[in-house]
């Protein structure tokens, strides 16, 4: 009690200092008479312990307008301990990391526009702020206390209204149960605006789930994409994102230190959405070929968080069925792969389960190697099937770009190998073609229900 009331003075000391100018004094033997000549956001501004507040104010011109014009406002002001303490809670280092939407409902929260209420008209109940959002008061002999706040310094008048300086943020009630959780480094930041966007156009279960301690009560581990990562992945709209973001949810508390290794192939890991393919052979992280992970261990109360550069999108099509798609587009492309595989009794190879990884040639690559539509229905199906399990990774696993190492030898179904080049980008086939096969770099990491296709420039030829 005796901090508030030396707080109290303080602060009456200040103002009344700023205002001096405007006070009646032609009569010293008379009681001065105080008059405010400053509003209340000149008064905040004259303050250097309301400069967060300040800086944050003058974002808004809407805001700064209302609070210097004419009306009767109460404002509860947070010092700069207070935008201290929250932006350590909701994990960010500055005012200006935080998304102008989310900020401007903070600051709508301090605001009470029904009256100016001086300390001593302030009653214990709830008020409801200018945002339409309540705060709980208690006022008693202790002082007044507003949700997790205290007024420290009371009663500071202005033009417009009284200003009351407070030890903390007032956070909205619809606020409060993200701050300290795994949604909260995306939420107060404004480079995730496109997820929070995806997560509250989703069906509710989709926020309850991010809130929750997970489905074994282990908590849970989301891989976060950033705006960029969203437009990478050529998402523009992100309303039924449902299926894509709890692609991007495990179920259990993975810190980096915990995600597990790779070796010639990709580790398969489970999320809320499907299994996701990690490549970590102690350097960069990745995921499903062209997903970096670019930041790790951001801790929550219900889990951690890894940041990621590219959206991550589940397959929805097998191998077979991408194949049939694109040749049967416009502009057709894997027409002859198509027909290769329907002449070699194949058809419906890739409709399996598999997992698995496969080196398409392109319809150029195939024309380039005197296999027409003709040529390949007049070869033995045998010969046909020969050439086109060559392509086809031995080992039943995904094996994505960035699982590839230089120099390495990769079996294939047909039992012979084909060598990786990563200087060159290029696969050497088992027959020593003369020059190998170019791997295009632009349609790698094509991910299927069954497995992982990457195009090729060059039809890849075996031994014999």
């Amino acid at each position: 009690m005796k901090t508030f009331k030396t707080l109290s003075k303080l602060a009456a000391i200040l103002f009344v200092a700023i205002t001096f100018s405007s006070c009646s004094n032609d009569d010293d033997d008379d009681p001065i008479e105080f008059v405010p000549s400053n509003s209340i956001v000149e008064l905040a501004q004259a303050t250097p312990e309301l400069s967060s507040l300040v800086t944050a104010l003058v974002k808004y011109p809407d805001l700064v307008s209302l609070l210097s014009n004419d009306g009767t406002f109460t404002v509860f002001a947070p010092n700069n301990d207070a935008f201290a303490a929250l932006l350590t809670a909701i994990g960010q280092t500055s005012i200006d990391d935080i998304p102008e939407d989310v900020l401007k409902s903070v600051l709508q929260h301090h605001v009470f526009a029904s009256a100016a209420l001086q300390a001593s008209a302030v009653t214990s109940g709830t008020i409801t702020m200018a945002g339409g959002e309540t705060v709980n008061v208690v006022a008693d002999s202790n002082g007044v206390f507003l949700d997790n706040a205290q007024v420290i310094a009371a009663d500071v008048l202005g033009t417009n209204g009284v200003v009351h300086i407070i030890n903390s943020v007032l956070v909205p009630p619809s606020m409060l149960p993200i701050v300290g959780t795994i949604v909260a480094p995306a939420y107060f930041n404004k480079n995730f605006t496109t997820l929070i966007a995806a997560v509250l156009a989703a069906d509710p279960s989709i926020l309850e789930l991010l809130l929750s301690n997970g489905p074994s009560n282990g908590g849970l581990t989301l891989f976060a994409p950033t705006n960029d990562a969203f437009a990478a992945a050529g998402i523009t709209d992100v309303n039924g994102a449902d299926a894509i973001l709890a692609y991007h949810v495990i179920d259990g508390t993975v810190m980096a230190s915990m995600l597990p290794a790779s070796g010639i192939a990709a580790a398969e890991v489970a999320t809320l959405g499907g299994n996701i393919y990690i490549t970590n052979a102690g350097g960069a992280v990745s995921i499903n070929g062209t997903t970096m992970v670019t930041a790790t261990d951001i801790a929550g109360s219900n889990g951690v968080v890894h940041v990621i550069d590219k959206t991550l999108m589940p397959p929805t099509n097998t191998i077979n069925e991408i194949v049939a798609t694109l040749s049967g587009g416009s502009p057709a492309e894997f027409t002859l792969l198509a027909a290769a595989l329907s002449r070699a009794n194949l058809a419906d190879f890739f409709s399996g389960d598999g997992p698995y990884t496969v080196f398409a040639p392109t319809d150029a690559a195939f024309l380039a190697a005197g296999l027409d539509e003709a040529t390949i229905n007049a070869t033995d199906p045998m010969a046909v099937a020969g050439i086109l399990t060559h392509h086809v990774v031995q080992p039943n696993v995904y094996i994505f770009s960035t699982d590839l190492t230089d120099g390495l030898q990769a079996p294939m179904l047909n039992g012979q190998s084909v060598t990786i080049d990563l200087d060159t980008l290029t696969i050497q086939d088992a027959a020593g073609s003369t020059p190998a096969a170019g791997l295009v770099t632009s349609l790698l990491n094509v991910h299927a229900t069954n497995g992982v296709v990457h195009v090729i420039d060059k039809v890849l030829l075996p031994s014999s």
